[in-house]
């Protein structure tokens, strides 16, 4: 089902309330923003996580990534999407925005599910992050779409896309989620969701029919998107 923008309608006391909160000072947000880093930082709350903890910059903007967990290579780099999945991640995004990674990381905010490398799975490949672990991660979340109260979310791969659709992803496949836009609140605060698959090379779905076909779509429908055409000067 494609998606269409609406005419948005009037605001409640309280979305207005929230509307004000977006516009106080620019010093101000972004010094709460780096305060939830520096707890972010200092977190030692998981026992089976390996540190450090992988968070991006403080940036302020319309549009948040989520991604799932950093692999066992970000936290050398520190940051997001620093290895292979992040290379073809970068290059979706060059290919359907015409934007440089540098220049995407300087204007998205990249958060993730969990923030620190959940070790190895006993069948191979990377362990996913347990009920408490991505429970706790959760505050940080909750903190920092409070201060961003992102237009547009990019949930990518299947934990990203769960943790931020909630009851609209329960029970569907990646062929059902991948391709349009979802309006839904998410701790408390109402955006455009849109998913995409995780870009790992371990994974084959982005590569095939229909992923492959759902992909550009959702790449389109990303372009498209006001607060992407906004943040990156799309004509």
């Amino acid at each position: 089902m494609s998606y269409e923008w609406a005419v948005p309608a009037p605001e409640s006391n309280t979305a207005a309330v929230r509307r004000a909160s977006d516009r106080a000072p620019t010093p101000r947000r972004l010094a709460v923003l780096q305060a939830i880093h520096d707890d972010l930082d200092a977190c030692g709350a998981c026992p089976k996580m390996i540190g450090p903890v992988v968070h991006g910059p403080p940036v302020l903007g319309r549009v948040m990534l989520v991604g799932q967990a950093p692999g066992p290579r970000e936290g050398s780099f520190g940051r997001p999407f620093a290895w292979t999945a992040g290379r073809t991640l970068f290059r979706w995004f060059e290919e359907s925005l015409s934007v440089k990674e540098d220049d995407f990381r300087a204007r998205v905010y990249m958060a993730a599910v969990a923030r620190c490398f959940p070790g190895k799975a006993n069948g191979g490949g990377d362990r996913k992050p347990d009920s408490q672990e991505i429970g706790r991660c959760r505050s940080y979340l909750a903190r920092e779409v409070e201060v961003l109260r992102p237009e547009l979310v990019l949930a990518v791969g299947s934990l990203a896309i769960t943790e931020v659709l909630g009851e609209h992803a329960v029970g569907k496949k990646l062929d059902a989620l991948v391709g349009d836009a979802v309006r839904t609140s998410w701790h408390g605060h109402e955006t455009d969701v849109i998913a995409l698959p995780h870009p790992s090379g371990a994974s084959p779905w982005h590569k095939i029919e229909p992923g492959k076909s759902l992909l550009q779509r959702a790449l389109g429908t990303v372009r498209r998107h006001p607060a992407v055409r906004a943040t990156f000067a799309i004509g």
